[in-house]
């Protein structure tokens, strides 16, 4: 019986210390860069996702640089998503690529931040912009919708993107083809309003909507 209880007793003990050291190292795991993107539209707060190191890395070098500061979103389409981070014009890049980073559980669902890219045709590796992201607005989708998609794609949606298209909305056609590294989390009324703005040519706003970006601390 004492042999039991020094057993229970060191089987107590041991779980005890790893409940203690856990959240420690649960939060090391979790933390993510958080970014505030402020327009005259008002403000964003995005978070960067560490499952997609290069592109993290690269738009906090970016952002650090003063890169996106007075650039624009230039392009804009209502109920689909708000594009920008090229400088003077859509075709002023750093002059590189990033290597695609797509993790399925994360998706194009409203608030998603992604990075734009060329096309397949002269792109097959589907290499992401240096600069260049966008902001998911999307619209919500029903299982009609989403059932019609997966026949014309042969692509399964699983039941996690369902249920955030249904709920929150997205655009589900761009899933797997673009990396998605981060997100909204507050001020989605802000995606919709730039969304809203008058458009011209190229869907480019017709007034400028210019946006800063900084590091949160």
């Amino acid at each position: 019986m004492k042999k039991l209880s020094l057993l229970v007793s060191f089987t107590l003990l041991s779980v005890a210390l790893c409940m203690a050291q856990s959240p420690k190292s649960a939060a090391g795991a979790q933390k993510q860069t958080k970014v505030l993107i402020e327009t005259e539209y008002g403000n964003m707060t995005a978070i960067l996702y560490n499952e997609t190191p290069q592109h993290r890395d690269n738009f906090l070098k970016l952002v650090k640089q003063g890169w996106y500061n007075g650039s624009i979103f230039h392009r804009v389409i209502n109920r689909f998503m708000i594009q920008g981070g090229g400088q003077e014009s859509k075709m002023n890049d750093p002059g590189y690529t990033v290597p695609a980073e797509f993790v399925p559980k994360y998706f194009h669902k409203k608030g998603a931040l992604a990075a734009a890219r060329k096309p397949d045709q002269v792109n097959p590796k589907k290499a992401s912009s240096g600069s260049q992201f966008y902001i998911v607005q999307g619209q919500k989708l029903n299982d009609q919708q989403l059932d019609m998609y997966q026949k014309q794609t042969n692509r399964v949606i699983s039941p996690e993107r369902r249920a955030a298209y249904k709920t929150v909305g997205g655009t589900p056609h761009l899933d797997d083809d673009y990396t998605v590294f981060g997100e909204v989390i507050s001020g989605l009324e802000v995606v919709d309003k730039i969304a809203a703005v008058q458009t011209g040519p190229g869907d480019k706003p017709v007034k400028d909507v210019k946006m800063k970006i900084t590091v949160i601390k």
